[in-house]
Formats: structure tokens, C-alpha cells, sequence
């Protein structure tokens, strides 16, 4: 009987779909006349549901495309925030990668056991033991279960994604797609208001929380599309237009007026000039240690001098530029150094596991001091983190934390110098060097602000470590082919 029920439906398709279609209509119209409209979210979950089952590689692609175009609802119940509708469906796609088995284990263990990967399981294993000994453990989990959305999406089921090397450039132009819509809601803001600053804080909400991470993610792309502009693997045309979307992304990065945008860009170019010498990187570890340590000898002749800065926030761009010193009036960067200052302390209390992942935010305002304390300053957590990868993990994980985010960023960096110099194909050793130049963009960034907690920042920098592991695990032929002129 159950077969023949399915074999009439069969040969009735049409008029089963008709029906189905009518009566959601119906109930749909009655439960929007009583002011519920729930029921218009049951097509595009439908819709959700049958790309997982059938079309997962499509659905991890369309989140590249929508996540800059994600917005943040501040609160969806229980006090929970969430950016929709993106992270909903990271959390969805986690839950489907992990059930289905995708990385089965003879594909798996060779991606788990890359140096990268590696790196990154350590950070992770170390974040999950911080967790058992958070101060605020409820906290601590939807941290480390949104980091874990992100791992699982954006860099493990991306690595598997890019074996197709197709799938690189897609994922690289579906979130430049999107987020030039944002730049054009931006600029049209920011040409509303005659450019000024004030707006150029705000004129990319609701997608951007701020022109911070704006500009952060404007910079990580900028070398990638310079680098595909550079690309002889294509039409005039094709690189034409690549030239016009790189200067449109570099007008977007001048007008987000984020110096550390800029300040990363500029470091991005020592890099590459570092790259094309071939210095070595205990010549650039050394450097660092060495200027570290004379910054600290000297901090007290460094602050005096940043003190007699008194440029502000102007319509000036070279007056914008040169408040980037200015620690004497500067809200911004006093209130950044009252952060750091604020996770030092915190560090100092509980310097081997932290107060947990997360929990900057909600701890920090019984370590600030009055006298660093700004006309911006907070108690209450609503005004941000830690403003920085390294520091922030110092105070939340303790001295492990941030040595195991240093650890992955060590660890892309020779993975990715090792395939540059290997590299025989240009085209291959442009993508490259284009992406880890990106990547460093935001390693450098992060000395300044930390978005790794969005996914904003967070699909960017995970798929393009990703992209870099698939080069080094599946695309090795690709990479050592003679080179072209």
C-alpha cells in the first residue's frame, strides 16, 4: 500500500506541489493577520536544508558571499546576540560537517597532522582547558563554540573545498561581491555627509560594527586583488576589470580613515621587499626582539615624545595620519592603552590560565586605573575587547594562549615563505604571495584591534590559511610547474 501511495504521488507531482504551495499560502496569510511571520521563514529554510543535503560545497560558498552582508542582531532572546543570517548557518554547517563525516580519516589525518593544523588544534585544545577555569564559564563556551563554527567551515571543510583549485577564486570573489555592496552603501553615506570622519565611523553599520574592522578586511583584500590583477592567465578585459575593483577597494580603504588599515598596508610592503631579498626569519625574528626591547628601554623618551603630539581626528587626512602618535589627547589611543594596561593586570592575577575565553570584556573594568581612564572608558564590557590578538589572549588564556596564537601565525608564515620559494608556476607563486601578504596585513593589524571573534574577519583569515594548506596538500604539481611568462 505505502508503494503505491508513492507512486501515485509521483505521477501527481504537479498537483502535490500546487497543493502543498496553496495551503502554506493560506496558512501563511492567516498567521501574518494575526502579526505572526514566522511561517515566511520556512521557504529559504527549505531551501537551506536541500543545498546541505545535496549541495554542500555551494552552501560553504554562498557564506562567503553573505557574510559581509551579515548584521548583527544585538539580541534574539536569553540575551544572545547573533549575526544573521550567517551565523546561524555556520552553526548548521558545523553540525552537518561533524554528522556527515566529511573529513573522513584518511583525508583528515593528513590534514590534521600539517603544521598549521596542528598549531591550530594546540590553540584550541589550550582555549578549551582555559574554558574549565573561566571565570564566566557560560561565556567561555559560546566563545569557543563560535570559534569552533569557524575552524570547522572556514578553514578544516575549506581545505577540502579547494581541492577543486576552482573553488579558490570563487570563495576569493563571492566575499569581494559582497562587500563591495557594503563599500557602496559606505561611500554613499560618506558622500552624503561631504566625507566627514565622524561619519566615516559609522557609515558602513549596520553590516560593520565599526570602520575599524572595515578597514581591516578592505586591507586584507587589497593584495590579493592586486596580485590577480597581475595574473596573465586571463583576458585584458578580465584584468582590467580586477584593476578597477583593486582601486575601488583602495579609494574604500583611504575614506574608512583606519590608521591601522593603512599602518598595515605599509608593513605589508616591507614584507614583500623582505620576501623578494629572501631574509631570513631569524633575521626578522631577531629584528623584532631587538626593537621590542629597545621600545621597552626607551618607553619613558617614546611617550614623552608621543606627548607633545596633540593632533586629533580632523578632516585632515595627513592630520588623521598624524594622530596615529598621539597618546597625549588622543581618546582612541589612550583608551587603547587603558585596554592593554587593563589586560596586563589581568594577565599579572592569573598569568597561566586567564580568566577565560571571552571574558575580557566582562572582567577588565575592575583592573583600570583612574588616572588611565578616558572620556570613552567603560565598566560595563559594551565597548569593545582588548583592541589586540596577542594581548587579548594573554589576559583570557594566559601566557599559553597568546604563545599558541603566535604559534599558527609563526606557522603560516614559513608555510607559506616555503611555498613562495618553491613555487615555478607565476601564477601560482603570485596567489600565494598575494594571500600570505594579506594575511600579514592582518597579523599586523591585530597588534591594534581583534576581530577573530566575528566572522567578518574570521571567514577571510581562516580561508585564506586554508587556501594556503590545499596549495601545500593537493595543488603541489600546480605549484612546481615550469615557470610562464
Amino acid at each position: 500500500m505505502t508503494t503505491s501511495i508513492l507512486e501515485n504521488i509521483k505521477a501527481n507531482k504537479s498537483k502535490w506541489v500546487i497543493a502543498i504551495s496553496s495551503l502554506y499560502i493560506v496558512i501563511n496569510a492567516i498567521m501574518t493577520y494575526k502579526d505572526n511571520y514566522w511561517f515566511f521563514i520556512i521557504p529559504p529554510a527549505l531551501l537551506i536544508i536541500y543545498i546541505t543535503i545535496y549541495h554542500l560545497d555551494k552552501l560553504i560558498l554562498m557564506l562567503f558571499f553573505l557574510t559581509p552582508l551579515s548584521i548583527n542582531v544585538t539580541d534574539i532572546g536569553l540575551g544572545v546576540g547573533v549575526n544573521f543570517p550567517t551565523e546561524p548557518l555556520f552553526f548548521g554547517l558545523m553540525l552537518t560537517l561533524i554528522l556527515k563525516g566529511i573529513l573522513e580519516f584518511k583525508r583528515g589525518n593528513k590534514i590534521l597532522s600539517h603544521p598549521i593544523s596542528i598549531a591550530i588544534i594546540a590553540n584550541f585544545i589550550w582555549l578549551g582547558i582555559t574554558t574549565l577555569a573561566s571565570e564566566f564559564p557560560m561565556i567561555s563556551i559560546k566563545f569557543m563554540i563560535a570559534r569552533l563554527w569557524f575552524l570547522v567551515s572556514c578553514y578544516f571543510a575549506c581545505i577540502v573545498l579547494f581541492k577543486d583549485f576552482a573553488n579558490v577564486k570563487r570563495s576569493i570573489w563571492l566575499y569581494v561581491g559582497g562587500f563591495s555592496l557594503v563599500i557602496a552603501f559606505a561611500m554613499y553615506q560618506l558622500i552624503g555627509s561631504n566625507f566627514n570622519t565622524r561619519m566615516a565611523h559609522s557609515a558602513m553599520s549596520p553590516f560593520y560594527s565599526d570602520h575599524t574592522s572595515y578597514g581591516a578586511i578592505l586591507a586584507m583584500y587589497l593584495p590579493v586583488l592586486f596580485g590577480m590583477a597581475l595574473s596573465k592567465a586571463q583576458s585584458v578585459h578580465m584584468r582590467n576589470f580586477i584593476i578597477a575593483v583593486f582601486v575601488y577597494f583602495f579609494i574604500a580603504v583611504i575614506f574608512s580613515y583606519t590608521r591601522a588599515a593603512w599602518l598595515s598596508l605599509i608593513c605589508c610592503l616591507i614584507a614583500y621587499g623582505g620576501y623578494v631579498i629572501r631574509i631570513k626569519l631569524r633575521t626578522i625574528v631577531s629584528v623584532s626582539l631587538g626593537l621590542v626591547a629597545l621600545v621597552f628601554i626607551f618607553q619613558q623618551d617614546i611617550l614623552m615624545k608621543f606627548e607633545k603630539n596633540d593632533k586629533l581626528h580632523t578632516e585632515s587626512l595627513s592630520e588623521h595620519i598624524q594622530s596615529a602618535t598621539n597618546i597625549s589627547t588622543d581618546q582612541s589611543n589612550l583608551e587603547r592603552l587603558n585596554r592593554w594596561a587593563s589586560a596586563y593586570r589581568m594577565f599579572k592575577e592569573r598569568p597561566f590560565l586567564g580568566w577565560g575565553p571571552g571574558t575580557y570584556s566582562f572582567v577588565y573594568g575592575a583592573f583600570q586605573k583612574s588616572s588611565q581612564k578616558t572620556r570613552i572608558s567603560t565598566n560595563s564590557g559594551n565597548m569593545g575587547n582588548a583592541h589586540s590578538e596577542y594581548i587579548g589572549p594573554l589576559s583570557e588564556s594566559g601566557v599559553l594562549g597568546m604563545l599558541s596564537f603566535l604559534w599558527i601565525v609563526l606557522a603560516v608564515l614559513i608555510t607559506g615563505a616555503r611555498l613562495y620559494y618553491s613555487a615555478q608556476n607565476r601564477e601560482m607563486k603570485i596567489l600565494v604571495i598575494s594571500l600570505l601578504l594579506g594575511l600579514i596585513t592582518y597579523f599586523v593589524h591585530g597588534t591594534l584591534n581583534n576581530y577573530l571573534d566575528t566572522d567578518k574577519a574570521s571567514v577571510p583569515f581562516w580561508s585564506f590559511i586554508a587556501i594556503l594548506v590545499a596549495i601545500d596538500l593537493y595543488h603541489k604539481k600546480k605549484l612546481e610547474e615550469p615557470a610562464t611568462d
